[in-house]
């Protein structure tokens, strides 16, 4: 019994406290009411596809409506500087680059940056095995998002078999509350 529960503890810190099918389900009213004032966010496949280069226009508005709201965001990436930099750059975005997910340094750096407490602060992304466990156990709000693009980069598609294995496991365990 002990051994199963110590599986629980492990799988759990892959759950998300919440699921989005995307960004655009995050609204500043809704962070507001939980007293959220801070956005960690992955790019590649959470705000646009990995392969590309630059912003959407819905992307640069949900942008510009939470800086209307008063709520700061941070791009925080494992990817290399030039893919990071290139997008946030023009938005003029903060970001971190090479974070190391699901390592907390970057997500450490990034609420020191927006100057918000761990409290104030969610983490969005679309992998279990980067953003939600890095978040997760550095103590955030998490939100899964579905990937925005069907196809990933090499490392990617590995994480993905094993996330759905792990999100197989969270199904039979009556641990998924939503639809997929």
């Amino acid at each position: 019994m002990r051994e199963l529960r110590g599986v629980f503890l492990v799988f759990n810190q892959f759950l998300p406290n919440q699921f989005v099918k995307n960004i655009f389900e995050v609204s500043p009213e809704n962070l507001k009411e939980k007293g959220i004032k801070g956005i960690i966010t992955d790019l590649d496949n959470t705000l646009v596809e990995w392969d590309r280069p630059l912003a959407t226009p819905q992307i640069i508005e949900w942008f510009a409506e939470m800086k209307r709201n008063d709520i700061k965001v941070t791009i925080v990436s494992n990817n290399k500087e030039t893919r990071v930099k290139s997008f946030s750059d023009p938005l003029h975005i903060p970001f971190i680059f090479a974070a190391r997910k699901p390592l907390g340094r970057a997500f450490k750096k990034a609420v020191i940056q927006m100057n918000v407490k761990k409290e104030e602060t969610v983490v969005i992304g679309d992998q279990l095995l980067t953003d939600v466990l890095g978040g997760n156990r550095s103590g955030f709000h998490t939100i899964l998002v579905v990937p925005v693009a069907q196809t990933d980069g090499f490392m990617t598609r590995i994480n993905r078999k094993i996330e759905r294995r792990i999100l197989n496991w969270f199904r039979r365990n009556g641990k998924l509350t939503w639809e997929d």
